[in-house]
């Protein structure tokens, strides 16, 4: 029977695919990542609104203290699917099975201008540099652009639109500045009619302009005019990009990735090559990349896993469905329910924003934390 597991990444899915193998069974197993500590994705809101601060946010790898499991902070360097050997940094892993959960990265300099005449809110040291940014932003148009698809969690450009309105009302400026979404989809959660309702009539309460069906190309910093992919200029004083996402390069080295992500068998997360999975943002799957999505990937992928050490039956296959938080800023929070895969269209269910969601969405990352770092957080 297989003994050695090597997980690579230690975000949602590598994470709960861990401490779920860690619970049932005596194993040996190796959890690499490049980073030192796990940052939820809503956390940089929290980060760059100066919510929290960095400290707050950091949950270190070093907490993960479960039998069985090796953590190892390293950079991976190449992937043999075929022989499942890893190497990195930190030496040579072999496996019997492997996971790779290495997610999507941030291509920052695929938009022209971006770097040097932009922001992006999705990495954590753009989320930090925004804490200083943000305060001096005090008049003007501001604008949340979606350089490409697909892309983490599609609420939220429209989240950063709705706390970004009530951090310059809080501080006397909202009605000396503009806010424009420009987002590539025809409304703000595709799969759910509901949701998407709810958004639009917040930005229309709150005077923020969408402009759907569109993608951020460039920025001319010389003339501070982002340019749309229809040739569109949309003049700007401050603008938060959601940079373009791309697999990893050493995925893409491996072969593993084909046309730009890694092909799995959507109810099994198993790639072409066995004993390999992948799950979360790095794998194509049909669900959006979010941390709920690499979660259930995960516990089907751990189901696979105990099946093979203790037999029995076929365990179920992934369902293709998540339940995201979304922010709309008053400190309530909204709850969109999305089904992927039961029908011939994925469609959605929303929860209205309440301060109670709120709540729940603070003890959904409490919950995580205590689970996968075996301790509370205040």
């Amino acid at each position: 029977m297989p003994t050695r597991i090597v997980v690579l990444g230690a975000g949602f899915g590598g994470l709960e695919l861990t401490t779920i193998l860690s619970d049932a069974l005596a194993l040996d197993l190796v959890l690499i990542d490049k980073s030192d500590a796990f940052v939820f994705g809503f956390s940089k809101l929290d980060l760059m609104f100066g919510r929290s601060g960095l400290a707050q946010v950091r949950h270190p790898y070093s907490d993960v203290v479960k039998p069985g499991v090796r953590f190892v902070q390293s950079t991976v360097r190449s992937i043999d699917p075929t022989a499942r050997r890893v190497k990195t940094d930190g030496g040579t892993f072999d496996a019997d099975i492997l996971v790779v959960a290495l997610g999507a990265d941030y291509d920052i300099e695929a938009t022209p201008g971006l770097a040097q005449a932009g922001n992006e809110f999705y990495s954590v040291a753009g989320a930090e540099k925004l804490r200083e940014v943000l305060p001096r932003f005090e008049r003007g148009a501001a604008i949340v652009g979606v350089t490409s698809t697909p892309f983490k969690c599609p609420p939220a450009p429209s989240e950063v639109a709705f706390l970004l309105h009530d951090y310059l009302t809080a501080l006397g400026r909202r009605s000396a500045t503009e806010i424009s979404v420009v987002i590539p989809f025809g409304r703000p959660v595709p799969p759910s009619p509901d949701t998407s309702k709810a958004i639009l009539a917040g930005f229309k309460e709150r005077g923020i302009h969408w402009i759907p069906e569109r993608e951020v190309r460039a920025l001319d910093a010389g003339r501070k005019v982002a340019v749309l992919d229809d040739g569109t200029e949309m003049p700007y004083d401050l603008f938060l990009g959601v940079p373009v996402h791309r697999v990893p390069a050493v995925v893409e080295e491996s072969g593993l990735a084909v046309d730009g992500w890694v092909p799995v068998n959507p109810r099994t997360l198993e790639t072409q090559y066995p004993g390999v999975y992948a799950v979360g943002d790095v794998a194509l799957v049909g669900t959006p990349k979010a941390g709920v999505f690499s979660e259930r990937q995960a516990r089907v992928v751990a189901a696979e896993i105990l099946a093979g050490f203790r037999g029995g039956p076929t365990p179920a296959l992934y369902d293709g469905t998540g339940a995201c938080y979304i922010e709309f800023g008053s400190g309530v929070v909204g709850r969109v329910v999305v089904d992927f895969f039961s029908g011939p269209e994925p469609t959605g269910t929303f929860e209205e924003p309440s301060a109670a969601l709120a709540a729940d969405k603070m003890d959904f990352g409490s919950s995580r934390v205590a689970r996968w770092f075996s301790r509370s957080v205040s």
